[in-house]
């Protein structure tokens, strides 16, 4: 594979924003702003995997579908293929549909209970191809081999299958049009232990076969080591910190990802890790702090931390992290 240096990338995301408005009271008229995405950027390679990480509500699945224009963003820029993606409009943005596509975390719920199965997969053929139904059949059935689905369950409904099953429809419903990127909002977080290794399995071979590239969401950092190419560690609305995998694993320079790697499980217990235990809460979205965002609960805050925010700074190698102190434990 070509170095990123040579590469274009697919996806370049500038500065994104999605802010939400709400009462600041049920009896005040007062708005607030809830900034569950602010001003994260990145870039995404093909046939690449970039992990998004991070507590729930720090706004990673608000960012992938941001991206995908599934909720308008606020502010921002992404660029698909080197065209303006937010500034298509109706026909072209239906056109552009069939390069992005999304996994969604629970594979029920993402499914038409009144739906065959057959039919839901066929959904987004029907909606951006103008041929016969036995075009559409064949490439259908073709998808459910693909994804490990016995072609005579084409007339069963998704309440006849198990939860790993129902995932498999849904992956095939996504690849059907045979996408380019590919959002993975947590595709296996509902699923047994088992079962997320066939799942995880499964899109790694899918990727191998069709070049696609993922934003994979998850809050499992023993998943996202597996399955990415790079990771982004989100908290409170911001990327903190974005790096090669192996380099962040071991050479983690913000303090929250080093909170977050030390919480992770060691499978052989005459081994030793710290765990950091982080104070607090998460804060809300609508009050961030002033400063660092994450300078309340850091164990390495200093006085400049409430005031300035730090700059997104590359540390080397692309090893990008937003903290004043970046590393210094390792020094």
């Amino acid at each position: 594979m070509d170095s990123q240096e040579t590469r274009k990338p697919l996806l370049e995301v500038k500065h994104l924003k999605k802010w939400f408005t709400a009462k600041s009271s049920p009896f005040s008229g007062k708005k607030v702003y809830i900034k569950a995405v602010d001003d994260v950027s990145f870039q995404l390679y093909p046939g690449e995997t970039l992990g998004v990480v991070g507590e729930s509500g720090c706004g990673k699945s608000t960012m992938g579908r941001s991206v995908l224009r599934l909720i308008e963003p606020t502010a921002g820029e992404i660029v698909f293929e080197d065209q303006d993606f937010m500034k298509l409009r109706s026909g072209e943005l239906r056109k552009s549909r069939s390069k992005m596509q999304i996994i969604f975390q629970d594979p029920y719920a993402s499914l038409n209970p009144r739906m065959t199965i057959g039919d839901i997969i066929a959904e987004p053929l029907e909606i951006q191809w103008k041929t016969s139904g036995e075009e559409i059949r064949k490439r259908v059935l073709e998808t459910m081999e693909i994804v490990g689905l016995n072609t005579k369950y084409y007339n069963r409904y998704p309440h006849e299958f198990s939860g790993g099953q129902r995932q498999r429809i849904g992956i095939a419903r996504a690849i059907v049009l045979r996408p380019e990127l590919m959002v993975c909002d947590e595709p296996v977080s509902a699923l047994d232990v088992s079962i997320q290794a066939q799942v995880i399995n499964l899109l790694r071979r899918l990727q191998k076969q069709m070049g696609m590239a993922y934003i994979f969401i998850s809050h499992d950092l023993s998943v996202i080591k597996h399955i990415s190419d790079r990771v982004a560690v989100m908290y409170l609305g911001h990327v903190v910190e974005i790096s090669d995998k192996a380099d962040l694993y071991q050479n983690t320079l913000h303090p929250y990802t080093k909170a977050l790697l030390s919480a992770i499980p060691v499978p052989d217990r005459h081994t030793k890790r710290e765990k950091i235990i982080l104070e607090g809460d998460l804060p809300s979205p609508a009050n961030p702090p002033s400063g660092c965002v994450f300078h309340t609960r850091c164990f390495m805050a200093r006085e400049i931390c409430g005031k300035e925010a730090p700059e997104m700074k590359d540390y080397g190698n692309g090893h990008c992290c937003a903290c004043h102190f970046a590393g210094e434990w390792n020094k």
